[in-house]
């Protein structure tokens, strides 16, 4: 049996301890080493602690994974591969398009190393089994999707780093909206076309706290998103549409249960007796096998060499760009444009986002 991977981890916040959880419960990987700012009262007793990530990632370990705030992952992940280390970072890998393109210069001089993103929405036991659906051919080619990712504020800490733009780099929909762009693009390839409307209506943080999307892709399917910091009762929906039918992924397996346990639901349109109203198929699920698959494909791309297939540099890179297109087709809230509409570009010519978002002033330090 080949030796562990030894792993470390920068940043041992909530995301630092979901990691190194599943680090441990898994056979082919080790956790030795990690670093925070503030020195964690309990759970790590098992590894080395170490004030300064750049120590972790000097240490003998084979792979880091970056779970600080968006501000710091660029300059830590771009590190980290230069050192010979693969890399697993937090989604968003940063706060702007350039942040990513950093990662994926160092990506480039480091070949032999890998580099995955945190999309784990991709493994979750409904997302999964609704590709199967889609990708069997049953119902046909999608017509439209529509996805509502909502929840009613933040852990409630109003010190939490992700109510600072200089740290989190956007508001609901750089930090959870996010996962349902990667999920639009994951079925329907990509978009082309964006109109929005992004709002502050209620929280007292200047980022957004409601994000309205169209996206139209080359073939003409339209993908509708809402991604809400004020939705009172929780909600993951992810609806997909096609020509004889539909999936829907309602719910969502979380560690606090407020999204509810998750349905796959299907059915096929009808003609006859129950038109608009078709027999379902249900299939429940109260897992979340994401963290597990998520670090089983890392585990299995190091050891063979293959490339990533979910949370790749490219994944991240065109669901950003989605990201900044939704911030700058809304004209009140990024820039006047022609008629409110936002024509992207496609991957790679377009560099940069039409406008910078937020500068680096320093990047020495990292927390969790």
């Amino acid at each position: 049996m080949a030796e562990p991977i030894k792993i470390g981890i920068v940043g041992l916040g909530k995301m630092g301890r979901i990691r190194s959880g599943t680090i441990r419960a898994n056979e082919s990987t080790v956790l030795v080493a990690g670093s925070d700012t503030d020195p964690p009262e309990n759970g790590f007793g098992d590894m080395t602690f170490f004030s300064d990530y750049r120590a972790v990632i000097d240490s003998d370990v084979d792979a880091v994974f970056v779970c600080t705030p968006n501000r710091f992952i660029p300059e830590i992940a771009c590190e980290a591969l230069d050192a010979g280390k693969h890399i697993f970072c937090e989604k968003p890998p940063g706060r702007t398009l350039r942040d990513v393109e950093r990662i994926m210069e160092a990506e480039r001089r480091n070949p032999g190393r890998v580099l995955k993103v945190g999309f784990n929405h991709r493994y979750h036991f409904g997302i999964m089994e609704a590709e199967k659906i889609v990708t069997s051919g049953k119902y046909g080619e999608i017509l439209w999707m529509r996805g509502v990712y909502g929840k009613a504020q933040g852990s409630g800490d109003p010190d939490e780093w992700r109510r600072d733009p200089t740290l989190a780099g956007g508001g609901i929909l750089l930090d959870q909206g996010i996962h349902m762009l990667d999920l639009f693009r994951h079925y329907g390839g990509e978009f082309s076309e964006i109109k929005s409307m992004c709002t502050r209506t209620f929280w007292d943080f200047p980022m957004e706290d409601n994000a309205f999307a169209l996206l139209r892709n080359d073939a003409g399917t339209v993908a509708m998103l809402h991604s809400s910091f004020t939705q009172w009762k929780h909600r993951f929906t992810l609806e997909i549409f096609l020509r004889d039918g539909y999936v829907i992924v309602d719910g969502m397996p979380s560690s606090t249960g407020s999204y509810r346990d998750e349905w796959i639901i299907q059915g096929r349109r009808h003609t006859g007796f129950a038109i608009g109203n078709p027999p379902e198929e249900r299939t429940f699920c109260n897992v979340d096998p994401s963290w597990t698959l998520e670090l089983d494909e890392f585990v299995s791309c190091i050891r063979t060499g293959r490339p990533v297939s979910h949370g790749s540099s490219r994944d991240a890179y065109e669901t950003m760009r989605l990201v900044f297109g939704i911030y700058d087709a809304d004209s009140s809230w990024r820039r006047d444009d022609e008629e409110g509409t936002t024509v992207i570009e496609p991957f790679p010519e377009r560099a940069t986002p039409p406008v910078p978002i937020l500068e680096d002033e320093d990047r020495s330090v990292a927390t969790s």
